[in-house]
């Protein structure tokens, strides 16, 4: 049952939520969610298509209401005198809503499963998780297969991109082509079961991208990512 503190929390999700039913600020939250650095007052304008003054007061209204993170940077890569004043930049805040009416906790129940699967004596039930995991992976791939249709190869990891955006993984590519996984769709779940989460989201991205031969799944956590990234496959060793 929830608490007064749950319920609290809950209301406070909702009014910050509600912020975004204005469409300049949700199309300014969606722009600065999609990069893979903060963003300056001057990008979200032009993606949102207002001027810098009436940007700079969506962006600040969402960082009040919890929705964005403000940090400060030259962006000319100057330092020192005649730089100039450090640019606002922003990003989406790492805080995590939820509102549902009425309430329900999903989370509880997916972390009900993940103790019995860590606690079952014989492997067995690891064992159905990771072929679980597999069978929603192909679900994935053949997504992908069927949007490939009328389309050309080269259009193929941007396709999976595509998928995986819809599943709130949020990939962006790095420099080095690496696929990036901004989101984890798990992520409270991972905190508490890291190694089985982790595990069974592997497999998961693991059979997505089998049928990709430029493309392997490698677990590698990093702070603020999901726990996998995805390789090219020809000459790197992070096949796992």
């Amino acid at each position: 049952m929830r608490d007064e503190a749950d319920l609290d929390r809950a209301r406070d999700d909702v009014a910050s939520l509600g912020s975004l039913g204005d469409r300049t600020r949700r199309a300014m939250y969606d722009f600065v969610s999609r990069q893979a650095d903060p963003v300056g007052r001057d990008e979200a304008a032009a993606a949102a298509g207002v001027g810098r003054t009436l940007a700079a007061y969506h962006l600040d209204r969402m960082v009040e209401d919890g929705l964005l993170e403000v940090s400060f940077a030259r962006r000319t890569g100057r330092s020192g005198p005649g730089a100039g004043r450090p640019a606002k930049l922003y990003r989406r805040a790492s805080r995590e809503f939820k509102v549902s009416l009425p309430p329900r906790d999903y989370e509880l129940a997916a972390r009900i499963f993940a103790d019995a699967v860590e606690s079952e004596p014989t492997g067995r039930a690891k064992a159905a998780l990771q072929e679980s995991a597999r069978g929603f992976g192909s679900e994935v791939a053949a997504e992908v297969e069927r949007r490939m249709t009328g389309r050309r190869r080269a259009e193929r990891v941007a396709v999976l991109e595509e998928v995986l955006a819809e599943r709130g993984y949020e990939p962006v590519r790095d420099a080095d082509g690496v696929i990036r996984l901004r989101n984890c769709p798990f992520d409270c779940l991972a905190d508490a079961h890291r190694e089985t989460v982790c595990g069974m989201n592997l497999t998961l991205l693991g059979e997505a991208v089998a049928s990709h031969d430029t493309l392997n799944a490698a677990l590698e956590p990093r702070s603020g990512l999901c726990c996998v990234a995805i390789y090219p496959a020809t000459g790197t060793s992070h096949r796992r």
